[in-house]
């Protein structure tokens, strides 16, 4: 079941623009291996949208996943620019630091900042 978490992408977020995003941990069910991931979408009002779309897609391989905080980022592809900011009403502000590390190894040529 490890390789199922291997399988699923660090980070997952639109291409451009200013948008909601949820770190969430994914672990198998009854083990002990979890992995966080980042996900963010502009199609979200609110957090809890996103997990909503996380969740099912996650237990239907196999998976468990908690929602650690949310937050807005910001992607400006065309200067290779991404902004973690901000937190989410509902699930509180994720730890924008892991954030940050998450996207570096994805975005390896992006300037990478938080506030």
């Amino acid at each position: 079941m490890a390789d199922t978490l291997s399988k699923v992408p660090d980070v997952e977020i639109d291409p451009e623009g200013k948008f909601k995003y949820i770190l969430v941990n994914i672990k198998v069910k009854g083990g002990t291996d979890h992995k966080v991931i980042v996900r963010g979408t502009k199609s979200a009002e609110y957090h809890n949208h996103i997990f909503e779309k996380v969740n099912p897609a996650m237990e239907a391989l196999g998976l468990e996943c908690s929602c650690l905080g949310g937050g807005k980022i910001e992607h400006n592809n065309k200067d290779k620019k991404l902004r973690v900011f901000g937190e989410s009403t509902g699930y509180g502000k994720a730890d924008h630091g892991v954030t940050v590390e998450k996207l570096k190894s994805v975005y390896k040529d992006y300037e990478i900042t938080m506030e």
